[in-house]
């Protein structure tokens, strides 16, 4: 009997590491306990796993984090798509969060659509900037080293990467990859984010998805999808507090 090729291997050890990390995520995300100088421990280990994840991957098929896009450069590169990506997203995001808000809000008949509770602090589109203190620069850091960062060296570093070896891309876009292995890796990042709360809202991070593992296969580093990640959890929390009271 042959043995598998390496792309047949590279598929299935993503399969693998997705099941695995979707059953550790959907047991610890029910761990509610707050932690002194860690915080919310479901959160935490949950971040560890995605981190740990590739390392052990890495180990197995004997590479480094640097083959799962875990470096810097292209330095230039990564700053032009992470910025430009930025510019169009956050003003556009702006504007859809606004009149979601404006709409559903103001009607009885649709306020089911929005998250729970708020719709109450709902003040209209008139609202005053409040003031950034600690917690919300506390709130930044936890959205790039616990959230952005853990997530985007899993499923677009090791995930994305192995299945692409499996599923090579047969198009690209601006040199980044476009195919199968893009959607199923958009489509695992979406699925995960449903044992936090059951809410099926969640399955629409399959759009960001899909922009950062194009960023990942474009410049072949995980630095521009953590950027912008964590950029846009951030611009969502700050137009809560503007906005939502």
């Amino acid at each position: 009997m042959s043995s598998p090729s390496r792309s047949d291997q590279a598929g299935r050890h993503a399969a693998v590491a997705f099941v695995v990390v979707a059953a550790l995520v959907a047991g610890l995300v029910r761990i509610d306990l707050d932690v002194p100088l860690i915080g919310h421990l479901g959160s935490a280990l949950v971040a560890v796993a995605f981190l740990y994840a590739p390392v052990v991957i890495a180990w197995k098929r004997h590479e480094d984090l640097h083959d799962y896009g875990f470096r810097a450069d292209p330095v230039g590169k990564n700053l032009l798509v992470a910025g430009a990506a930025l510019l169009v997203i956050l003003p556009i995001f702006a504007a859809l969060y606004l009149g979601f808000y404006a709409v559903v809000c103001d009607s009885p008949s649709l306020r089911a659509l929005a998250p729970p509770q708020t719709c109450g602090g709902w003040d209209g589109i008139s609202a005053e900037v409040p003031r950034l203190g600690g917690k919300f620069l506390e709130f930044c850091a936890v959205q790039i080293v616990v959230v952005a960062l853990p997530e985007e060296l899993f499923f677009r570093g090791c995930l994305l990467e192995l299945l692409e070896r499996r599923f090579p891309p047969r198009r690209r876009l601006l040199g980044g990859g476009v195919g199968l292995a893009l959607v199923l890796s958009a489509a695992a990042f979406a699925v995960v984010h449903l044992p936090k709360n059951g809410d099926p809202r969640a399955l629409a991070t399959f759009f960001p998805g899909l922009l950062f593992g194009w960023m990942r296969s474009a410049t072949g580093s995980i630095a521009p999808s953590v950027a912008v990640h964590a950029a846009s959890n951030i611009w969502v929390r700050f137009l809560d507090l503007v906005f939502l009271r």
